[in-house]
């Protein structure tokens, strides 16, 4: 039964996800909106426009194929997730856990987490995306947070951390532990954004503060059961010292967005033109240090010790944003939103500030993990058509190495680069093996697998050099990166090629690559390797 449904998994599809209303073909002028970090909320995103629920979409896309695995294959092997971002307590869960009533929750106040979004330039005028949770925050006793907290960690315990990573891997686990509000109506209120990240240049990022623009939007919908609200709205222009117009201007326009009623809801919306350059980033091991690959390290980066920049990529980031006119940050994390707190306040302290994904409460289970990158991109890449993208990612993350190359063939003329960096070419602790397949058609020219920042220095991205000739790819287009000596006895050396494992040579079949892939990686993760 494991190896017809471990030849599946490349199969795996998703749903079509809705963009936003249809982007005029004008050039937009647009003003980004700073996101200011706001209390951790845990809910999904799943409020849209124009299609509501698009969790059983997805799911009825992928199908149950990893359920079938049965706990052999960690969920995070396929998905590119760590296990321990799997699984979190709804509301009731939480009351229940806590012996909370009605009534305790009632006299609770109520907060916001708003992600920072875009907008779109249309016939009609802007389209901001708004996106967030409504929930509340139970108080728990400092020695239950403890026994909370001592859930997610290995081989340790809150009381045998430092003070300060005891007192995050607590803040953290509050954050998980909340009550999302259904059936809220919220009301926004903009105002020019002055800031947004550390880019090294003055106001962070590649946007601009607009001279106006300040107004309240009432949002349509009221919140779902979960919490969540997810929507494009209409704002208005403001014409005569206001926001300027998507098609007469090609700057990106920063607003603040503060909801009403709270003081936790603050973030920043970003007004993209139609056409222009999108970087779209991935934020573990690309951006920061999480060695997602070592279950154990993988916890203490993400729940107790400072979010630690890799190498001097800030450096990179930065400058593209200095030397790119006009150019948008956008960061994609498949990272559930009640923990993303620390990733949007790491992001703005370190890196140009840009707007946000993450992944809604409600993909939870494997399968639909296995499908929001894939749906968050195709959103995107569908609300700005005549936007070029330059996708950055790394090599344990499967459903990057389907979806990037994916979208080449999807959205003909949108990828300008993709660039990966190779985390089995640089860390000996990563053992997993990932598939380069996807790029066996792609022009090596539009991609590259690198293994430091500064293999990315030089390129003239913006005009489409994305390959540095000087880096070697050796990429085999299957499994590579595999464990235990298996494959080939002279392994290929290169960014594509895995530098501590040698790559699984061409004496075993597709099918046996997979199996053996998939099997070293459960032993590994049993041996909490």
């Amino acid at each position: 039964m494991l190896l017809p449904l471990l030849l599946s998994l490349p199969l795996l599809a998703s749903a079509s996800p809705t963009a936003a209303p249809v982007a005029s073909k004008q050039i937009q002028a647009v003003e980004i909106p700073l996101i200011t970090p706001s209390p951790s909320s845990w809910d999904a995103t799943k409020t849209y426009k124009y299609r509501r629920n698009i969790l059983d979409d997805v799911k009825g896309a992928v199908g149950s194929v990893l359920g079938d695995l049965g706990s052999a294959i960690p969920s995070y092997v396929a998905s590119g997730v760590p296990n321990f971002f799997q699984g979190f307590p709804d509301g009731n869960d939480v009351m229940k856990k806590l012996g909370l009533n009605d009534r305790d929750i009632d006299a609770l106040p109520t907060q916001v987490l708003n992600v920072p979004g875009y907008a779109n330039w249309t016939d009609q005028g802007w389209n901001v995306r708004f996106r967030g949770n409504v929930f509340k925050q139970p108080n728990i006793s400092r020695s239950r947070l403890d026994d909370l907290a001592n859930t997610f960690l290995i081989d340790t315990s809150v009381d045998k951390l430092p003070p300060s990573q005891a007192d995050q891997a607590r803040n953290l686990t509050a954050s998980i532990f909340v009550v999302q509000q259904g059936d809220q109506n919220l009301t926004f209120h903009l105002a020019p954004a002055p800031m947004a990240g550390a880019s090294g240049e003055q106001g962070g990022g590649g946007a601009v503060t607009p001279n106006g623009g300040t107004q309240d939007v009432t949002f349509p919908y009221p919140t779902t059961s979960q919490g969540d609200y997810d929507a494009f709205v209409p704002i208005k222009n403001v014409s005569g010292g206001g926001l300027m117009a998507g098609n007469s201007t090609s700057q990106i326009q920063r607003l603040n967005v503060y909801t009403e009623g709270t003081l936790t809801g603050n973030a920043t919306a970003y007004l993209v033109p139609s056409r222009g350059l999108t970087v779209i980033s991935d934020i573990d091991d690309i951006l920061r240090v999480t060695k997602i690959y070592q279950p154990k390290e993988g916890l203490l980066n993400s729940f107790a010790r400072p979010f630690t920049q890799w190498m001097n990529m800030p450096e990179i980031y930065a400058n593209w944003s200095r030397s790119i006119p006009d150019y948008h940050f956008h960061y994609l994390t498949t990272t559930p939103e009640q923990v993303t707190r620390n990733y949007m306040d790491f992001i703005y302290k370190t890196y140009p500030g840009g707007s946000f994904d993450t992944r809604p409460l409600n993909f939870s289970d494997v399968s639909a993990t296995l499908s929001i990158r894939k749906f968050l991109l195709q959103k995107i890449f569908r609300t700005f058509p005549d936007r070029k993208f330059i996708l950055v990612a790394d090599t344990s993350n499967s459903d990057v190495m389907r979806a990037y190359p994916e979208m080449v063939t999807e959205f003909p003329n949108q990828v300008q680069c993709i660039f990966l960096r190779n985390t089995s070419g640089t860390d000996a602790g990563d053992r997993f093996p990932y598939n380069t397949e996807g790029f066996k058609n792609l022009n090596q020219q539009m991609y590259m697998f690198f293994l430091v920042p500064d293999d990315l220095k030089n390129l003239d991205i913006a005009n489409g050099q994305c390959y540095n000739s000087s880096v070697p790819q050796n990429l085999t287009f299957g499994y590579q990166g595999l464990p235990f000596g298996l494959g080939s006895s002279d392994p290929k050396k290169g960014a594509a090629a895995a530098q501590f494992s040698p790559v699984l040579g061409s004496g075993f079949g597709g099918v046996a690559s997979v199996v053996l892939g998939a099997m070293a990686a459960a032993v590994l993760v049993g041996f909490g390797l």
